[in-house]
């Protein structure tokens, strides 16, 4: 097991690619913290993970709330002694043009990628110091690295995790600390099935013209990133053994965006 008796801390946990790579951790030998705002999502991906042998908990974690933030985090450690990874995962999506963007939506975009993440940051660097290392890992997004139309508050929060997953790596290497990004291209998640028919009517196209000639048409394959290839990737980071990896952004888009 490649994770073995390692606490981890996922926010947006509750479905999607957080519930992906939460049970595969488990599978992996760690002890794993479900975070996420629906509680009832958190204790239901917990449950899985306890049923089939696992160790897990479930914490309502609402990432732009500073203090339930900080309590989460602090009842990890109190539950298991320490924070080992943490894996700031939370996200939601808008999808407008930029003149049309209201600010209030804007910010609610940014707000849970980008102040969410470094709410999860700072307190779970403060465990991670104390314990002498950790990993720090980030979801982040193609989108951490190129632009599309109709996604400005995503795209901007997405590069702005960027940003802070190097800044991590930098500052926390002293004390032990990797970080890491990882890019996804398309997942078949409820985050992406929401979009289709929303860039649909936008675009003025078909939801299959959405996903063939929007989504996937840089692919190399025409095929969507599997939570299967997320969730490996996911494993990999964390469980890699040396700071020979750390402030890397790792892209897994069927070749969508390579570099």
């Amino acid at each position: 097991m490649r994770l073995k008796d390692q606490i981890a801390l996922i926010t947006g946990g509750g479905r999607g690619i957080g519930r992906a790579i939460a049970e595969h951790y488990a599978r992996e030998g760690a002890r794993v913290a479900v975070a996420d705002l629906d509680l009832s999502s958190a204790e239901q991906v917990a449950l899985s993970i306890v049923t089939a042998g696992g160790s897990a908990m479930a914490l309502k974690m609402d990432v732009t709330d500073e203090q339930a933030v900080e309590q989460g985090v602090a009842a990890v450690v109190s539950h298991w002694g320490r924070l080992d990874i943490a894996l700031a995962n939370a996200g939601i999506q808008h999808i407008e043009p930029l003149h049309k963007l209201s600010y209030a939506d804007w910010n609610k975009v940014v707000e849970v990628h980008l102040g969410g993440a470094f709410l999860v940051t700072r307190a779970a660097l403060q465990q991670m110091y104390a314990n002498g290392g950790g990993t720090m890992l980030y979801m982040g997004s193609v989108h951490s690295l190129e632009a599309s139309p109709l996604k400005a508050p995503y795209v901007a929060a997405k590069h702005g995790m960027l940003g802070l997953c190097r800044t991590v790596a930098k500052e926390g290497a002293e004390h032990g600390v990797r970080s890491n990004i990882i890019c996804p291209g398309f997942v078949r998640t409820p985050l992406v099935d929401k979009q289709i028919p929303e860039q649909a009517r936008e675009l003025g196209i078909s939801e299959q013209e959405v996903i063939r000639n929007v989504m996937l048409k840089e692919t190399l394959d025409g095929e969507f990133t599997s939570l299967d290839d997320v969730s490996e990737l996911a494993v990999h980071l964390a469980a890699f053994p040396s700071a020979a990896l750390s402030g890397q952004s790792l892209v897994v888009s069927h070749g969508w965006h390579m570099q």
